[in-house]
């Protein structure tokens, strides 16, 4: 256990003293010092939000000692923690992960105006996607490319204001979850099974009450569904109860996928293709490593590696399967819902 005569914080008073911050002041008022201060210019990271573990482990990653030049030199150089400030089980994340990150000499600043004078690109990494559009915003104006973390936003309205702003303000945006990266999912997005005619997935979906449900975690298995079949989901139909769910989708062509979601959160995904030539299985979550090439892809060239259509399609079709819960199972349009949250969407102001 390192003590504050160490130079450093310890870990309880550290605990004791954040959630004091957390429930009185906006900021954090820890001074560490990054690292890589020499790090190449266009090539620094900033991490925003660390109420979930994704910085710390992408941190971990890419600021190895054995990284040498497989992520082109770039580091997580300075990180801002805030982060949800409602889910109380995010914000009890943040002393721990500040922590964490810091050990990996990343420094951790005030505010993201802060974090934006020192870094090149971005990671939101905040858990409460009520917040992405805010804190993307900030990010858009000052022109830093930026990956967000799933969930994209806590409704499909924010989330076409994201992308419209990404736009409006020419700034490239990416967002993926890891599972969309492993690699029996690739295989089946590139042809291993042929032709893809169906897809079934399961994946555990605990839910947030501030979020539409499949948002909060079942936006992990949607993702694999739609890397393999695409972002042509035209009807969604939802079967709910307390202790099973199921989500059919309908692609163009006549091509049919289900998402399973596991609400006593067995934390394992899988699931099988059915091909023209053969049927396969889906694997399991293999880390966050098979996410960090595309990221590290995606900041150097400026090009997203997956088309803004099938992101947005993803949250299309999760609020639709909200709609048909809430409306006891009814088909709903793909489409539909679409042309509501667009409507809703453009009059949101993101200048």
């Amino acid at each position: 256990m390192v003590t504050q005569e160490d130079g450093k914080v310890n870990r309880r008073s550290f605990v004791k003293k954040t959630s004091l911050l957390l429930a009185s002041a906006p900021l954090f008022h820890i001074k560490s010092r990054s690292q890589f201060s020499k790090i190449e210019k266009g090539r620094r990271i900033g991490v925003i939000g660390l109420d979930t573990g994704h910085g710390p482990h992408f941190a971990k990653i890419l600021n190895s000692p054995d990284a040498g030049d497989k992520f082109l030199g770039y580091k997580v150089v300075a990180a801002y923690p805030f982060g949800s400030r409602t889910i109380q089980s995010s914000m009890d994340m943040i002393p721990g992960n500040t922590e964490d990150i810091i050990a990996q000499g990343v420094e951790i600043v005030d505010s993201i105006s802060d974090l934006l004078k020192k870094v090149d690109v971005v990671l939101l990494e905040s858990n409460d996607g009520q917040i992405h559009l805010e804190q993307a915003l900030e990010v858009f104006k000052a022109g830093k490319p930026v990956f967000v973390d799933k969930p994209v936003a806590a409704s499909l309205v924010d989330t076409l204001a994201i992308y419209r702003a990404a736009d409006f303000y020419n700034v490239p945006v990416f967002s993926s979850s890891t599972l969309r990266y492993i690699d029996s999912v690739q295989q089946a997005a590139n042809g291993q099974v042929g032709h893809v005619k169906g897809v079934d997935v399961f994946t555990p979906a605990p839910t947030e009450e501030s979020h539409p449900d499949l948002f909060w975690y079942g936006i992990h298995g949607t993702e694999m569904l739609f890397t393999i079949l695409g972002a042509e989901c035209e009807k969604v139909t939802r079967y709910y109860e307390p202790e099973s769910e199921l989500t059919v989708g309908k692609w163009r062509n006549g091509r049919i996928g289900t998402l399973r979601g596991n609400r006593n959160v067995t934390w394992n995904f899988g699931g099988h293709v059915f091909g023209e030539g053969k049927n396969m299985l889906l694997g399991d979550f293999t880390g966050y490593a098979p996410l960090m090439p595309p990221i590290i892809s995606f900041f150097d060239t400026g090009v997203s590696p997956v088309a803004k259509e099938e992101t947005i399609g993803i949250y299309a079709f999760m609020s639709a399967a909200e709609r048909s819960k809430e409306e006891g199972g009814r088909e709903i349009s793909v489409a539909h819902v679409l042309h509501e949250a667009r409507a809703e969407s453009e009059k949101i102001n993101i200048k």
